[in-house]
């Protein structure tokens, strides 16, 4: 998205963070008021475009898709993403830029549906293209709202422009008003948004009727999961609980909704996954648009607001490495890498096992240093705007990830997997197994095999799309991953129990990358459990490299290794169950609102 319309800032104090100064830096054509810009389609639409600039924020997949079973921090324990990372939050260190951002987009929205509600148009054309952007800024405030609620809870809600309303101040909304309120806005885009094959929009850059149902789909789950509650008339510490909502008959109409919705993008039969894993994400690098990609946020250009991919998230080129610098300060957490079973292609695609030297040598990692490896800079055509704009947009929605909603809300709905939820579920994971089912393993017939299997496969699928930090939380369990995965990590550390026989050393063959779009997905190796002093000198000198994959030096003499011990002792060190699962409000928030005053999450 190269330009975005800059419209009169008049977000109201309650909602947003930043200063209007900030809101009016961002690049513009021209400025309008709210009363002129919507005399034509074509300025309308340029509100619409512009609220497109704040759908989403570095944070998402920086310190809050840090913390998971995927993704830990490698900054400092002083610096506020780790803290965030590790659970250590405050009301000082708590982020502030995503709240900011989703409130500054909803306003946009709101101030685009009063406008384009009392257009007055007279040709179809004209009517078809406003009832478009109409359903564009409904899908659009509606998935702003949860990337809040997922994060925060309960939060102010409205969907009146703050000049209108002339209300500057406002309190906590029940999340469950505000999810049935998204359910409304996605149903409505819905009915207003073309299909992708009627070619009204050239980009998935845009909400189509496929994307809409998708996020409704997306929405409906998260409103019928778990969450962090607490009582918002007293917020007594007491009160906290993770519960759903208590309306069940509400929990199972949600589940039937998201099957629905999910279903209607599946039998349109206009999106469809790409036969290889590795092409998903090459193509997303390349800016190339396919079957599977729904919907992207637009990151062409030098005015990209909100992210970096590819440099902070991505994997390690030295700064004089001909792909441009890319320093990740995030990693990945060593025991994923096991999660993926055999034949898995999507492994050697997600996590990216090298680095780039200075002399663009491919350098492997251990088991601490492994990087993300979706967003590599080295798969590109070419450096991009600047080493910190890589001109990579940021995967929303996914169809494999439709498939997936599809068939948990088929298991949750009927208690159990049907046909179809099956059906869905296997077509992504043999993807996953390059069309292998063999190697793929069974899927559980029964409720809660499936539903395990399913929480596992997402964690295949979309890792570091930045969804699983919260998915953990919707399913109530974000508190015993994480400390079976700490658990797990120091099994690892001492190669014990299912670590036992992983690989102390890893031997290669030192390789060059020569061109941009490199075709290298991992470095190849042989695993060793143990090897002699005598053994790895004769193997440097046929021209291998001898890696010991702990990083550190062994300990006795069979060979045990030990991790980064401070990876192992402050992973998740401030993880604490009924508190963590939503962050509080940052001081500064409350403090430029009057309503948030005495509604501080009760852990804080």
């Amino acid at each position: 998205m190269k330009r975005i319309l800059n419209i009169t800032c008049i977000a109201a104090a309650t909602l947003l963070v930043s200063s209007c100064k900030d809101f009016l830096e961002m690049p513009s054509e021209t400025k309008f008021d709210s009363e002129t810009i919507f005399e034509t389609v074509d300025r309308a639409e340029m509100v619409v475009v512009g609220a497109y600039s704040q759908t989403f924020n570095r944070e998402f997949y920086y310190q809050l898709g840090m913390g998971t079973d995927e993704c830990y921090s490698t900054e400092g324990e002083t610096n506020s993403k780790n803290q965030v990372a590790n659970y250590v939050y405050t009301t000082s260190n708590t982020p502030t830029s995503t709240y900011t951002a989703m409130y500054t987009g909803i306003e946009y929205a709101n101030v685009a549906i009063k406008g384009l509600q009392g257009m007055d148009v007279s040709s179809d054309a004209e009517k078809r293209k406003v009832n478009m952007l109409l359903g564009e800024v409904y899908a659009i405030r509606a998935m702003n709202y949860l990337n809040v609620v997922r994060f925060f809870g309960d939060v102010p809600y409205s969907t009146e422009p703050v000049a209108e309303t002339g209300i500057f101040t406002s309190s906590r909304v029940s999340r469950d008003t505000i999810y049935d309120g998204c359910v409304a806005d996605l149903q409505k885009a819905i009915e207003l948004l073309p299909w992708k094959s009627e070619g009204a929009v050239s980009t998935p850059e845009r909400f189509t009727k496929n994307a809409a149902y998708g996020m409704l789909s997306r929405v409906a789950l998260y409103a019928a999961g778990y969450s962090l509650r607490w009582d918002l008339n007293s917020y007594a510490p007491g009160s906290v609980t993770i519960s759903r909502r208590s309306d069940a008959a509400r929990v199972k109409e949600l589940y039937k909704i998201a099957a629905d919705a999910a279903k209607a993008v599946i039998d349109r039969g206009e999106n469809a996954l790409v036969p290889s894993y590795e092409a998903v994400f090459r193509d997303l690098i390349n800016g190339r648009y396919n079957s599977e990609s729904m919907l992207e946020y637009g990151q062409y250009g030098a005015d990209v607001n909100g992210s970096a991919a590819g440099y902070t998230n991505g994997i390690f080129a030295h700064t004089n490495a001909m792909f441009g610098k890319s320093q990740p300060a995030m990693a990945v957490t060593p025991t994923y890498w096991f999660d993926f079973g055999t034949g898995d292609t999507r492994r050697d695609v997600t996590i990216c096992n090298y680095g780039i030297g200075a002399d663009n040598s491919r350098q492997m990692n251990s088991y601490t240093s492994n990087t993300i490896g979706k967003f590599r800079v080295n798969w590109a055509s070419q450096v991009g705007t600047a080493i910190n704009k890589r001109d990579i947009n940021w995967p929303v929605l996914r169809y494999s990830d439709v498939l997936l909603m599809y068939a948990e809300a088929l298991n949750e709905y009927n208690n159990g997997p049907t046909t179809e939820a099956i059906a869905a579920f296997e077509k992504v994971r043999a993807r996953g197994y390059a069309g292998n089912t063999t190697a793929m393993g069974e899927t559980p017939g029964d409720y809660k095999g499936f539903k395990d299997a399913i929480i596992n496969e997402r964690k295949l699928e979309l890792g570091f799309e930045s969804w699983r930090r919260t998915d953990l939380t919707r399913w109530g369990i974000l508190y015993e991953t994480l400390s079976e995965t700490k658990k797990k990590l120091i099994k690892m550390a001492g190669r014990t129990d299912e670590f036992a026989d992983i690989d102390a050393y890893r031997v290669y063959k030192p390789s060059v990358a020569t061109s941009f779009q490199d075709p290298v997905v991992a470095v190849p190796f042989t695993g060793y459990k143990q090897i002699t002093s005598a053994d790895s000198t004769q193997l440097v000198k046929d021209g291998n490299v001898v890696l010991r994959m702990h990083g550190a030096s062994p300990l006795g003499s069979q060979g045990v290794l030990t991790p980064n011990a401070a990876l192992v002792t402050n992973l998740f060190r401030g993880l604490e169950k009924n508190k963590v699962e939503l962050l509080p409000l940052a001081i500064s928030i409350i403090d430029v609102n009057s309503g948030l005053q005495g509604q501080q999450h009760p852990g804080y």
